[in-house]
């Protein structure tokens, strides 16, 4: 039904537009009487097979929803119920920030890819806060954060600082996020030394607790097999709980879609379908280097249940979906499960 008749109507509209419609009409429908119990129902898969134990954490499936799509944790609720094994919000930013101008949010159906350049756009840490506080779900939620666009480089430690404390206490884990392509001289910070002194001030953060959080990096699909080894010299070096390989990427190669429409489209960090092969090889390339029990979260292209076991294959401990939610619906993480406890049976 979604994709043959939902999903043809939405795309006739601005996707922004679209996303912040289908926000508020799942937080509608989320206040009727049974509608979760029946999305639950409908959308959730429940099989041991499925559960998954990484730094700490124990995981009642390995199927994700990535950041981006919930970024000031508005819908943890409603989400809950489609089935995902955890949900990440963000980027979260200490303080918020309307992101870059519109539009910022494009589509390439030809290609089953989104573009975009949102800029971190998000109502800052405090205000998730207030959410994260009355939510019932009891759904395992990540905490990503970046930090404001304003912030120079050289203090952007602070940044990561402050939302860190933010969301201590209401969130399962945190993701530095240095990669995206949509802040100016973001991906500079994924440089050793800048990215050693974030996470090390973090780590001293957390050793504060009466409880650790377990602290992931996000990186982007674009680094030089030089930039990987740095990476898995930073892991051993400030004990990173994980990775998240990967993020969206700037490159545009072997696109379909008509090349004026993207030169129109600009700038941005492309996902989907065509950075499938990419995040796999980064995947692939650093489960190598890190060894079989490193925790590494594989998202990029998972546009259906073969490309998630192809992920997990690939060295993926849990796996994240972003944009093949939107393009084949509701349906998809239950569809992914089956097809991940069947290869198991």
């Amino acid at each position: 039904m979604y994709k043959l008749l939902i999903r043809p109507i939405f795309f006739l509209f601005d996707p922004e537009k679209i996303h912040h419609f289908t926000f508020n009409m799942l937080s509608f429908l989320g206040k009727v009487p049974g509608i979760k119990a029946i999305w639950k129902g409908l959308y959730t898969t429940k099989d041991s097979a499925l559960k998954r134990t990484f730094f700490g954490i124990d995981f009642p499936n390995p199927v994700g929803l990535a950041a981006g799509f919930d970024k000031d944790a508005k819908l943890i609720d409603e989400l809950g119920c489609f089935g995902f094994g955890f949900v990440e919000i963000g980027t979260l930013t200490p303080k918020g920030q309307p992101g870059n101008d519109k539009p910022r949010l494009f589509r390439l159906p030809e290609d089953r890819a989104l573009i975009n350049r949102m800029g971190f756009n998000n109502g800052g840490a405090i205000d998730a806060v207030k959410r994260l506080k009355s939510r019932k779900s009891k759904v395992i939620v990540g905490g990503n954060i970046g930090k404001n666009k304003v912030t120079p480089n050289e203090e952007a430690f602070k940044d990561y600082e402050i939302a860190f404390e933010a969301l201590y206490d209401h969130v399962d884990y945190f993701v530095v996020n240095v990669s995206s392509p949509n802040t100016p001289n973001l991906r500079a910070l994924q440089d050793k030394k800048p990215l050693a002194e974030i996470i090390q001030k973090l780590q001293v953060i957390n050793k504060t607790k009466p409880t650790q959080k377990p602290i992931l990096l996000k990186i982007a699909p674009d680094l030089t097999d030089g930039q990987l080894n740095d990476i898995v010299e930073l892991v051993n070096d400030v004990k990173l709980d994980g990775l998240i390989a990967t993020n969206t990427t700037i490159s545009r190669e072997g696109l379909t879609t008509d090349s004026k429409k993207v030169e129109a489209i600009g700038m941005g960090g492309l996902s989907g379908k065509p950075v499938k092969d990419r995040s796999n090889e980064v995947l692939s390339y650093l489960r190598k280097a890190l060894g079989t029990d490193y925790p590494i979260i594989g998202v990029g292209g998972i546009m259906s249940p073969e490309d998630a076991i192809e992920k997990l294959n690939a060295g993926a401990s849990l796996i994240q979906i972003y944009t093949g939610f939107i393009y084949e619906g509701p349906g998809f993480v239950k569809r992914i499960n089956s097809k991940i406890a069947a290869t198991m049976a």
